[in-house]
């Protein structure tokens, strides 16, 4: 087990107590994986560029992406609600996407939703029925009916994993927590471009919008 009562502590929570034992009600509780798409493992054109983003690149496939595939597993066999947002424009010219996605620069996104480069990895295929909404925001509940169908089917914990942490992953916590889900991000199965960013945004989002924690704790939250 990790020390996630103690663990990415920002200042404003350095003094603070520590939080209470964290109980799932699998019935209530949903994982939601996000943005974990084929495009983000394209290297870049540019050799240098492509040496920059190595380092990201590295732990997509040698932890997120597996330890992804390990929480799916789990949640499926714990009976949890397995649920999927990506990043996918209904038209083909992307005149439906959000500004942030149609300015230049990293951000900008052109995935039409039936574009191999949109779809979810293989290796984090979505099974039977489970939920994939589609989206051009960074927060999934802003951009998609989710947070309606999480209320429909009775959810009212959910855990994260996916990329970018200090982009739609920290957009879609804030937004839970905003609507009042208690919200449990999972360390070890999400990335930013750098590990430096992903510490610092899940300093930044700890214990006052999540708890983050690691994906070794979850079976003990069941209860």
């Amino acid at each position: 087990m990790s020390d996630w009562k103690t663990a990415f502590r920002s200042f404003y929570y350095e003094t603070a107590e520590d939080p209470a034992d964290i109980v799932l009600d699998r019935r209530r509780t949903a994982l939601l994986v996000i943005d974990i798409q084929n495009t983000y493992l394209e290297p870049p054109d540019d050799p240098a560029e492509a040496a920059r983003w190595q380092p990201f690149f590295d732990r997509m496939n040698t932890a997120v992406i597996p330890n992804t595939a390990r929480l799916l597993d789990w949640a499926r066999g714990a009976g949890l609600e397995v649920m999927f947002a990506r990043i996918a424009c209904q038209t083909e010219d992307g005149r439906d996407r959000s500004l942030s996605q149609k300015k230049p620069g990293f951000n900008y996104l052109l995935l039409p939703k039936n574009r191999d480069d949109s779809q979810i990895v293989d290796a984090l295929t979505p099974r039977g029925d489970e939920i994939v909404v589609t989206k051009t925001t960074d927060s999934a509940l802003t951009g998609t009916n989710l947070r309606l169908m999480l209320h429909n089917i009775g959810i009212t914990h959910v855990i994260v994993a996916g990329i970018f942490t200090d982009q739609c992953v920290s957009s879609t916590v804030r937004s839970l927590a905003d609507e009042s889900f208690e919200v449990l991000v999972v360390h070890d199965a999400c990335a930013a471009a750098t590990d430096e960013l992903h510490r610092r945004e899940l300093e930044i989002i700890n214990m006052i919008y999540c708890h983050v924690v690691a994906s070794e704790d979850l079976a003990g939250f069941l209860a």
